[in-house]
């Protein structure tokens, strides 16, 4: 996992793994949840799918596993640029404050 910029904190699946550039070994391929957060940057997260290589597939994957010559290492790498933290001006603030004040109020 990269970023632009690098030091952002990693978080996969719900379990911090490190600050970008990380590197994260993985046992399953599927969809993961990965979310970026860097202060002064707007948080990311995406769902991030990592599909399985050919060499992977049933049945293949029973060849692959018990007669290649070689360990074969899978390598993912997921690079995002980070956008900048916008300045939310005052008044929107305090009408975002106001409205969720007022809805708290209704659902008790």
């Amino acid at each position: 996992m990269r970023s632009d910029p690098p030091g952002a904190q990693v978080i996969l699946d719900g379990q911090e793994v490190g600050t970008t550039p990380v590197a994260v070994p993985f046992t399953y391929y599927g969809t993961r949840q990965l979310t970026l957060v860097k202060p002064g940057f707007e948080t990311r997260t995406e769902l991030v799918k990592i599909p399985a290589p050919w060499y992977e597939w049933v049945p293949i994957d029973f060849v692959s596993d018990n007669f290649l010559p070689r360990h074969v290492t899978d390598r993912h790498e997921v690079a995002w640029q980070l956008t900048p933290q916008g300045v939310v001006p005052q008044e929107k603030l305090q009408e975002r404050a106001d409205s969720l004040r007022s809805e708290a109020h209704i659902g008790q």
